[in-house]
């Protein structure tokens, strides 16, 4: 739910939660409904944090996540599916709001709102942090975060520019006991799977095809400022992300990257991306207006037989030569809830492991040079030494 609706008239607001209920359910609704709420929230406190008197267990266990930004996304995505898995997760909220530190921490239970995130590197009872401020912080968090020898989860991007991630890549090497997750949730989606699956029993080059209606944001809003990397790092780099997977990092680099946007677009944009297997991807990205329905994303995808489209996360059409086959979920699956829930898992138990510096640099050069050639209007190359 993007936008402030609570400011919507009453009717509007009824047609909006009913709609998001045919599309994500009743307990998700709620949630994102909750959230537009906690982002109104006005209480703060004094001193050097805020003690919940609502928290009988402050230093149990179980308690070892901590988040620092405390907005709408941390509110109605991270910390509802955390709940999920593990009911009393929460120990220490961050945010440089206070009043959105304590309401989160309050919602969900936490032990404690710190004035000072560095109050949460010294917790002992700390163990995984969630990285979800605004988008030129993530990596400096992320890097503090590893070196005080915290696991953390970051939300993307989890660079804004080429020393962020270079700075990055040499925290993990210095620290390779410490997980680091991102917050790239659609490969994780279950029909996303399923067709990296379908695919995977093809050989040969893809075509892929993305068309993005992304939300409108106004004029002024702090996406667009120069810092936080713009909407190609802000939203852009979902879909280059999914790119890179369909194609695989060992097939990708070198990559052409040849925009096809106007001069100064700061929302809508056309980019192609020539890999080194041959394989081609074009992203479209388009925000002219309200999405009533939230983002709407459709793929196509051509590889050997197979003649691929996903529609919104929703629903999957394959063509096999002659076999036909629709896949058709009852809500939309992003993969949300089992990536955070995968960064909890890994973190606190050796089930599974993190992301590789490989695919966090890869990941990260891939939507930097994206966002050069829109910017530049020039033809840009990722070569395979970057990766690195």
């Amino acid at each position: 739910m993007s936008g402030d609706y609570t400011q919507a008239g009453l009717w509007f607001k009824v047609r909006k939660a009913a709609r998001y209920v045919r599309l994500y359910g009743l307990s998700r609704t709620l949630i994102k409904v909750k959230g537009q709420y906690h982002m109104k929230a006005t209480a703060g406190f004094d001193g050097d944090r805020w003690e919940n008197p609502r928290c009988a267990t402050p230093d149990a266990p179980e308690r070892s996540v901590a988040l620092i930004g405390c907005g709408n996304y941390a509110f109605s995505n991270i910390c509802y599916y955390l709940k999920k898995q593990r009911g009393s997760f929460l120990r220490a909220t961050y945010d440089v709001e206070r009043s959105r530190a304590r309401s989160l921490c309050e919602a969900f239970g936490g032990a404690y709102a710190a004035a000072d995130w560095r109050s949460i590197l010294t917790d002992e009872h700390v163990q995984l942090v969630f990285v979800a401020s605004n988008h030129f912080t993530h990596a400096e968090y992320a890097i503090e975060c590893l070196e005080a020898g915290k696991h953390v989860h970051i939300e993307k991007p989890h660079v804004v520019t080429e020393d962020q991630l270079e700075r990055l890549l040499a925290a993990m090497r210095r620290h390779p006991s410490r997980k680091v997750f991102l917050g790239f949730n659609r490969p994780k989606g279950r029909l996303f799977r399923a067709l990296q699956k379908v695919l995977q029993a093809e050989g040969g080059p893809l075509m892929i095809n993305w068309f993005i209606g992304g939300h409108a944001i106004p004029e002024g809003h702090w996406y667009f400022d120069e810092k936080e990397g713009g909407r190609v790092l802000g939203n852009l780099c979902h879909w280059s992300d999914l790119t890179l997977h369909l194609v695989g990092m060992d097939k990708a680099f070198p990559c052409t990257i040849v925009p096809a946007t106007p001069a100064g677009s700061t929302s809508d944009f056309v980019v192609s991306m020539i890999f080194v297997d041959k394989s081609c991807g074009c992203i479209t990205f388009s925000a002219k207006g309200h999405t009533f329905e939230g983002v709407r994303e459709t793929l196509n995808v051509h590889k050997g037989d197979v003649l691929a489209t996903l529609e919104d996360f929703q629903v999957l059409r394959s063509d096999i030569v002659e076999k036909k086959k629709r896949v058709s979920l009852v809500h939309r699956n992003h993969g949300h809830g089992e990536n955070i829930i995968h960064s909890l898992v890994a973190a606190t138990t050796a089930e599974a492991g993190g992301e590789s510096a490989d695919y966090v640099g890869a990941t990260a050069r891939l939507f930097l040079a994206i966002r050069r050639a829109i910017d530049t209007g020039e033809t840009i190359v990722v070569p395979r030494g970057e990766l690195q």
